[in-house]
């Protein structure tokens, strides 16, 4: 192979190595936040507000809808409210589905379990993260060694070319 093809291997296994890098960060930094959330305190809290929020973006796009949540509890004697189901909120859907599920799980007046960050008692949750992504990191590390694999065979190529380059620049010509 030539040089200008071990150069555009070195380039690939780079690419692999920052897609897999990066894809691997960001994995370990929602699993890390979950892991956090273990420590957070659970509490009776109870459901003041239950409902089905609904937008529409623009005429070609349809409605979307969510999960919108009201509750209030009781952190060291301090009443609190919060509205988050989870860190990251409810997700937008086009299908209204998931959101009645979650307002028939979670019904207006329903005495719940919801979880507050000891260091920020307004910051609550009803549903903690999952650290589901970093029982998976080792499939994006993957990408990292297979693209280091690349990068270090297109370099022992380009070596291994040189070293036959010179020694065909020694031997005489006969």
């Amino acid at each position: 192979m030539g040089r200008a093809g071990s150069i555009y291997l070195i380039f690939v296994g780079l690419f692999f190595c920052a897609a897999g890098g990066g894809l691997a960060w960001l994995m370990w930094r929602s699993f890390h936040r979950a892991s956090d959330q273990q420590g957070w305190k659970e509490v009776e809290c109870r459901i003041l507000e239950s409902g089905m929020e609904e937008r529409r973006i623009g005429k070609e796009v349809g409605t979307e809808y969510r999960f919108k949540v009201l509750y209030g509890y009781q952190f060291e004697g301090i009443p609190h409210t919060s509205g988050r189901y989870s860190l990251r909120g409810s997700a937008w859907s086009g299908s209204t589905s998931r959101p009645e599920a979650l307002v028939e799980k979670f019904p207006e007046g329903s005495p719940r379990r919801c979880f507050v960050n000891p260091s920020d008692p307004a910051h609550a949750v009803l549903k903690r993260d999952s650290r589901g992504p970093g029982y998976s990191l080792w499939v994006p590390l993957l990408f990292v060694v297979g693209g280091s694999g690349i990068i270090l065979g297109a370099v022992r190529g380009m070596l291994r070319e040189n070293r036959n380059r010179e020694r065909g620049a020694r031997s005489p010509v006969g």
